[in-house]
């Protein structure tokens, strides 16, 4: 969930980046608009961030429920999957909202600008380097936190030190 927080910002920040001019809020974009943002978002595949949406959910209730109910462990499985085949296709429901995020965030014209940009060459670049970048930012961040929090660590025992108190 937290690579798919991380990659979703990332998505969105590098959209921003590729505008040369930020449009205010549109609380009511048009269905023109909705619709380049669709592109942009297929073009970036950040349908990929999202399309196990569905199945994950479904084994995280299931999973939920069997702790429990263990005794159910065989009719929770089974319902698993005729609930997972119910509810398949829902995750288009947050392709469809971020979609709306961008068309309300752009105007048409700033939204089509973009759709060429992602086409071009150096777009094209972009959405494939953007994942490499993404996880080496990511990497970074996880080792830099680690090493903060031990330099914090660090300071806080210099600090009880002083006080007389080793900790």
């Amino acid at each position: 969930m937290k690579k798919t927080i991380y990659a979703l910002l990332a998505a969105g920040f590098v959209g921003l980046m590729a505008s040369s001019a930020f449009a205010q809020s549109n609380p009511n974009p048009s269905a023109a608009a909705i619709a380049s943002a669709k592109e942009i978002l297929t073009d970036k595949h950040i349908q990929e961030l999202y399309k196990e949406a569905v199945p994950s959910l479904v084994e995280r209730s299931k999973n939920t429920l069997l702790q429990s109910n263990l005794n159910y462990q065989k009719d929770l499985n089974e319902v698993a999957l005729k609930v997972a085949k119910d509810m398949a296709g829902r995750e288009k429901e947050i392709g469809d909202q971020i979609a709306k995020i961008y068309a309300s965030r752009f105007t048409e014209q700033e939204l089509k600008e973009l759709v060429a940009w992602y086409k071009s060459p150096l777009g094209k670049k972009v959405i494939e380097q953007e994942p490499q970048i993404f996880a080496a930012a990511r990497g970074f961040m996880d080792q830099w936190a680690q090493t903060f929090s031990q330099q914090v660590i660090d300071k806080f025992r210099a600090e009880m030190k002083a006080r007389g108190k080793a900790i």
